[in-house]
This record gives structure tokens, sequence and C-alpha cells, in this order.
């Protein structure tokens, strides 16, 4: 449970852990909807679990919460809950790892790692395989005219 905001936490305490929503690495969001980084660095529709991965594996401490950025067009949309605290600061200031001085450095790498996860890699492999298989499937056109018998 998060306590109310004090000024003398500190940089190690789980409060002053930056926060990550997916909208601020996704591709399908425009900077007023909450983007933070260039389009062409961004991920389309990143999850808080694949930001977890990334994260913990740069070997940088993650916590994840329940919560949905105000922006949001359906709060109520589990594709888009999760918001990952990610613990940059060590006490005195200095960054915990010295790739990561910012959060944007955060960002930036979040939306160069995420396409090469696994899962992603084969969500669009077999997305682009059954596209392919099937050209002439949606080729029938749509008959105009009356709606079912009369």
């Amino acid at each position: 449970m998060a306590r109310a905001w004090n000024p003398e936490f500190q940089h190690d305490d789980r409060e002053r852990w930056i926060c990550i929503y997916p909208v601020y690495i996704n591709s399908k969001r425009s900077a007023a909807d909450g983007r933070k980084i260039p389009k062409d660095k961004a991920v389309d529709n990143p999850t808080y679990q694949e930001i977890r991965d990334i994260c913990a594996a740069a070997g940088l401490a993650v916590g994840v919460e329940n919560k949905v950025h105000p922006k949001e067009p359906d709060p109520k949309d589990l594709r888009f809950r999760g918001r990952i605290r990610v613990h940059l600061r060590k006490e005195d200031g200095s960054p915990v790892l010295e790739q990561f001085p910012t959060r944007k450095s955060v960002y930036l790498h979040l939306g160069e790692m995420i396409p090469k996860l696994k899962a992603r890699a084969q969500s669009q492999g077999s997305s682009q395989q059954s596209s392919g298989q099937q050209p002439g499937a949606a080729g029938g056109q749509k008959k105009k005219g009356k709606k079912g018998k009369r």
C-alpha cells in the first residue's frame, strides 16, 4: 500500500520511484494522449507485463500497481491497465544503473527491446502467416439491397 506523499521521502522509497504507464511508449497514441517518446521509437500497444519483464531483465527493481493512466478512454479495459514503478535513483540521487541516467532513457530502452521479445515476435509471425494464407477470403463483395427475406 502506498503511503501519502511526504517531502522527506528518499530516492530509495518506493513512492519516489518513477512511474511508467504503457501509454508512454505506445505508438498508436499521440503525444497529447500521453506518449513520451518519438513515434518511430515507440511500440504498438505495449502491456505492463512486457514493460515489467524488460525492466527486470535490465536489472532495475520494479513494482506493478493496478492503476490506469488518466487519459485512457476506457479505464475498465484490462489491456491498458497497469502502472510500473521503477527504482531509478540511489539514496544520494545518482542513477542505480549508469545506462539509465534519466526516465527517458528507460522509455527508449523499452521501445527498443519490447519488439525483440519472444512472445511478440511469435504473435507478429503468426499474424503475417495467417494473412498471407487467405488472400481471396475477403474478396467476395457484400450484396446490396434488401435485408433479409420479406
